[in-house]
């Protein structure tokens, strides 16, 4: 197990770590692993991921649980099957069956012509297990109380949303496997349930991996097992903050100033991004504002920061 360091705080245990999470663990069951193989309370993650989904989710370790809301994560990549004859209450295979209908008429051209109107900007309604709120309720945990209600479409982005195969299984279901890439706040299983509306049979998931969120993909990530065996982050603080946000060098005279708290001077970038020193430490994630360059984030207060080798 990889010992928490006693003492002040220091940022050499601070990072992200991309977890492979397994069919039927919560995220939150992820969290509570990683505080036990990291021993740290201070452990967080950017976004869930549905117990039957599978693949990426990020968890921030030490001080890069303070990153996780600055990481610009709007872009994710998922394989998932679509399961044509049948719709449920989910959305998805866990749910309770609505209704059915004989997919084996429905042609391979029928379900790629479905399958193009849900490319680029679409107004989607959420599944409603989603942690959307109504009335300051969760919509899946009202749905657990059998309450009516709707949820209001919403305009997102599939980029991508391309078949991979059709099978077919005699007598049985018509399987569609998917590559999608799309908007955060997309919803895989709702692309399924409307084109099973629009090819008039149902559809619903019965597969979905998370293959990438942001610049995150499963070549970063490893699985609770791998991770029990050998604890380590998957990228440093310093890697996180170079791979998710544009980078700017200052000097060190600079880097000493933000991370006692002070502001640097504009050069023209837009958005959030890191400020690293001459020997490669993220020491802050700034944003311009009229004529200054302030910090959202110090990754290395003054407390924190090594003095340059000699």
């Amino acid at each position: 197990m990889m010992a928490r360091r006693a003492g002040p705080e220091t940022i050499d245990d601070a990072g992200v770590v991309i977890v492979d999470k397994a069919p039927g663990v919560t995220s939150h069951d992820v969290v509570s692993s990683m505080r036990k193989l990291f021993n740290t309370r201070r452990v967080g993650h950017a976004g869930t991921l549905d117990p039957m989904a599978t693949g990426v989710l990020i968890i921030g370790v030490e001080r890069a649980t303070k990153m996780l809301g600055l990481l610009a994560l709007e872009t994710k990549e998922y394989t998932a099957t679509i399961r044509l004859g049948a719709a449920t209450d989910t959305d998805d295979v866990e749910g309770t069956v609505l209704s059915t209908a004989d997919a084996s008429a429905v042609t391979d051209e029928q379900i790629h012509q479905a399958v193009a109107r849900f490319r680029g900007d679409i107004d989607q309604v959420p599944a409603k297990v989603s942690a959307i709120k109504v009335d300051g309720r969760r919509a899946h945990a009202l749905m657990r109380t059998g309450e009516e209600f709707d949820l209001k479409p919403r305009r997102v982005t599939v980029s991508r949303f391309d078949i991979v195969a059709i099978r077919r299984a005699v007598g049985g279901p018509v399987d569609v496997d998917v590559e999608v890439e799309c908007s955060t706040g997309t919803y895989v299983r709702s692309l399924a349930r409307d084109v099973g509306e629009v090819l008039g049979v149902g559809g619903h998931l019965t597969a979905l991996r998370r293959t990438r969120v942001g610049p995150f993909g499963l070549e970063h990530a490893r699985t609770i097992e791998e991770l029990t065996e050998k604890p380590s982050l998957s990228l440093t603080i310093d890697e996180v903050a170079t791979l998710a946000f544009p980078r700017r060098d200052i000097t060190d005279a600079d880097a000493e100033s933000i991370s006692q708290g002070r502001w640097l001077e504009p050069v023209g970038m837009k958005g959030v991004y890191a400020v690293v020193d001459p020997h490669g430490q993220a020491i802050a994630l700034v944003q311009e504002k009229g004529r200054r360059a302030s910090s959202v984030m110090v990754v290395r207060p003054a407390t924190l920061r090594r003095p340059p080798e000699s």
